[in-house]
């Protein structure tokens, strides 16, 4: 699913850096895709060049259209379509995501930030074959929607 998200992202963002004119838009349609992988924050740093390019390239208002429009492929694919099939098909809150690349990206860097979602989804289903007393704790990732096993 990631994949296929960041696959729209990628695509998207090379269409409107080619649309705008801005050189090397192939190249910030990959880097798009790619960054898209680190949740939440992959997306941000794929905007900074190619805005900062159209800002050399053409001006600054071409660069704040650039930015709006990064802004709009990011609300779409990141902030409705991502968490929405995303989290039908792990079951993780879009928060508990967010959390975890803070967590994780603290910890171990940009590499904390790419493994961040695998890693806690591995804690949540250790956690939910864990004890009572921490089944509490993969409730709340997964948003409490099941009911608990007894």
């Amino acid at each position: 699913m990631k994949t296929v998200i960041s696959f729209a992202t990628g695509v998207s963002a090379g269409l409107w850096v080619a649309l705008l004119g801005i050189d090397f838009a192939l190249l910030w349609g990959l880097a798009a895709f790619l960054l898209n992988y680190i949740p939440t924050f992959g997306s941000l740093i794929a905007m900074i060049p190619p805005v900062l390019l159209a800002l050399v390239q053409f001006g600054p208002t071409r660069a704040v259209i650039a930015l709006l429009g990064y802004l709009g492929i990011n609300a779409v694919f990141g902030n409705l379509a991502e968490p929405y099939l995303t989290g039908r098909r792990i079951g993780i809150l879009p928060l508990a995501v967010l959390l975890s690349v803070i967590v994780w990206g603290w910890m171990w860097g940009a590499a904390g930030m790419l493994l961040s979602v695998p890693i806690t989804m591995a804690l949540k289903i250790a956690l939910e074959h864990s004890s009572d007393e921490l089944r509490w704790i993969a409730a709340l990732i997964e948003g409490g929607k099941r009911e608990r096993v007894q």
